[in-house]
């Protein structure tokens, strides 16, 4: 095998053990404080425009803030308190679009374009690089010669 193809290969696996480990790497919050940071960080504040929960100053946000706090308090988790306030508030409160259903394209759509882009990238290099060689032909070289022969006789 090719140093080429050796360093081809080390890098795909490079790839594959990072993408493995960041998928099953638990980004969860440990603390109920940071659980509590995590969610207001995910909702949208319903009196703010474009604003989360825990960047808005506005008392209905502030109540929010209390609300994850006591149901965190009282043992409920991160996906009760959002569809909590998902039913409380409408849908839109949801910062992060959902990973299943039509909302997963939102999630998958980019990595697709992305990985697209890479393999369209390796086409153009890998056709650069096995351009054709162009040899020339008898007449080509009887052409040449001719027009060196006038030029001498200069």
């Amino acid at each position: 095998m090719s140093r080429r193809r050796t360093g081809w290969f080390a890098m795909a696996a490079v790839l594959a053990v990072a993408l493995v480990v960041g998928v099953t790497q638990s980004r969860e919050p440990t603390t109920p404080a940071a659980r509590a940071q995590h969610l207001a960080e995910q909702l949208m504040c319903p009196n703010c425009d474009g604003q989360s929960v825990a960047d808005s100053a506005s008392s209905a946000s502030h109540g929010i803030r209390q609300y994850i706090d006591t149901r965190i308090g009282e043992g409920a988790s991160d996906d009760q308190i959002r569809d909590e306030l998902a039913r409380e508030y409408g849908d839109h409160i949801i910062l992060t679009p959902g990973r299943s259903g039509l909302a997963s394209l939102v999630w998958t759509l980019p990595v697709a374009v992305l990985v697209a882009a890479f393999g369209g990238v390796a086409l153009a290099f890998r056709r650069w690089r096995h351009r054709a060689v162009v040899h020339a032909s008898d007449a080509d070289r009887a052409l040449v010669e001719k027009s060196l022969e006038e030029l001498d006789t200069r």
